[in-house]
């Protein structure tokens, strides 16, 4: 089973923050710049912007020049690729208690040796 090659601390780092998680729900569309993001938060243009570069180096977001406006668009693949992970946890986490629950099956209770 494959588990975590080093990207995924920096894309799991970045899905820590509230902030960025809701600019990744805000960029699934692609319309909104980085200074219309901005206006959802309160904090400075600049913090957002840091915000937007942590989402990017991440593989979650992209961000394209169109006219003056640099516009965010989700990375859908960068989330794909974070559920992917989860799910190899999930099969790892679900197969640990598959063989629990077979030990405790098998495994003679104590009133049974009474």
């Amino acid at each position: 089973m494959q588990i975590a090659p080093p990207d995924f601390d920096r894309m799991f780092g970045a899905l820590a923050d509230h902030t960025r998680r809701d600019i990744v729900r805000r960029a699934i569309d692609g319309r909104e710049g980085v200074a219309e993001l901005a206006s959802h938060y309160p904090m400075s243009f600049a913090a957002v912007q840091k915000h937007v570069a942590i989402l990017e180096r991440a593989g979650l977001v992209t961000k394209r020049r169109i006219g003056r406006r640099k516009v965010v668009r989700t990375n859908v693949e960068g989330l794909r690729v974070a559920r992917r992970l989860l799910d190899q946890y999930e099969e790892l986490w679900r197969g640990r208690i598959d063989r629990m629950t077979e030990l405790v099956a098998t495994t003679p209770s104590e009133e049974t040796d009474r």
